[in-house]
């Protein structure tokens, strides 16, 4: 088993933060780096270069029977590493972070899946992104991956509810009209909650006046995950309060949030929209409420009981907890494995809790 690593401008974007994860958790069970050694920083052009030897060492060291996982998109690399791993007796396995197809439109749909048929193996964010694959077209055997881990040392400070005082709400991002403009309509609704948002407010500044929001501005992640002392974390995109509209609203139906993962990490029930692809596992995992409009989400705080609430922040814990260790990606591990390597099935450990696929604990 072996993946390619890259070098990684920063650490602090969603995607970059999930794949470094992984790396980290790869290398825990046994997996070998057939690339140059992970990095973070540097300029554009040094990145090209890097990653370019790093693709190259990446085809001169595969061996045959190898299974390669590559987290997906590989800018301008994937087809060309595929290729060359069948060239080389290799499986490949990619591991879908983000689609082009979606948010950024730089690929249509059929491109994609095209593109994606040069694996051997899938593992799509979520079940519901799984049935999209499937629906479009694609023939490869395709896993699930769930919730994406979130690695930190930090842990959430002791944080205890004080029942007379209203929940709060947070919301952790950068704003902008185009992904938060539901924002300017929501002040009405706000009652029995207060809204605490931590990030750049800059691109929305008539927000800053607005006395129902409380702003707290950007913080480190694990200073965040350490401090936050909030009741929910909030995950809602587009114009309206009574859907996730636009393409990040179209694309939340078939992905999976990072900021899902930052926030039951730091030990927040999470608040997300009923047609939301982790939607069935937020509630499978008892980790927050979904509902289908924002206009009904004080009257929907207010039927929690304190009793309620304290049982889903211990599963919140829980779940926090496998986060922390990768426990969701070890548990795609052993499908892939049983797809593509019988022989080498019985040495995985498909607990959460660790294991390693050369059956190394």
């Amino acid at each position: 088993m072996v993946y390619l690593s890259r070098c990684y401008r920063d650490c602090t974007s969603a995607g970059n933060k999930a794949k470094t994860d992984n790396e980290q958790t790869m290398d825990e069970m046994g997996f070998r780096n057939v690339g140059l050694p992970q990095r973070i920083g540097g300029n554009g052009i040094f990145i090209f270069f890097y990653d370019l030897v790093s693709v190259l060492k990446a085809v001169a060291t595969l061996r045959r029977g190898d299974v390669l996982v590559l987290q997906y998109p590989v800018k301008k690399y994937f087809s060309f590493l595929c290729h060359m791993a069948h060239a080389k007796g290799a499986h490949v396995v990619a591991l879908i972070h983000d689609l082009g197809s979606f948010r950024r439109r730089k690929l249509t749909v059929p491109q994609e899946i095209s593109r994606l048929s040069n694996a051997d193996y899938i593992i799509a964010s979520n079940e519901k992104m799984k049935e999209w694959l499937v629906a479009q077209g694609l023939k490869k055997p395709v896993g699930a991956l769930g919730f994406f881990d979130y690695r930190s040392p930090a842990e959430p400070e002791p944080y205890q509810r004080q029942e007379e005082e209203p929940y709060h709400v947070v919301y952790a991002g950068s704003l902008a009209m185009r992904k938060n403009a539901f924002f300017l309509q929501l002040p009405p609704f706000i009652h029995g909650f207060e809204l605490h948002i931590f990030g750049n407010g800059d691109k929305m500044p008539s927000l800053k006046e607005e006395k129902s929001f409380v702003f707290h501005g950007f913080q480190p992640a694990d200073a965040f995950i350490r401090s936050v002392g909030g009741d929910f974390g909030l995950v809602w995109d587009g114009d309206s309060l009574d859907a996730c509209t636009g393409s990040f609203g179209e694309y939340l139906k078939v992905n999976s949030p990072h900021k899902v993962s930052f926030y039951l990490r730091a030990g927040l029930p999470v608040i997300i929209w009923k047609e939301a692809a982790l939607a069935p596992l937020i509630e499978q995992e008892g980790v927050g409420i979904t509902i289908s409009s924002l206009r009904d989400l004080a009257s929907r705080l207010a039927a929690i009981t304190p009793e309620e609430y304290a049982a889903m922040r211990e599963r919140v814990k829980s779940v926090a907890d496998r986060l922390a260790k990768g426990a969701f990606f070890r548990r795609a591990a052993p499908t892939l494995i049983n797809t593509l390597l019988p022989s080498l099935s019985d040495t995985v450990c498909s607990s959460d809790g660790g294991g390693s696929i050369d059956g190394r604990s």
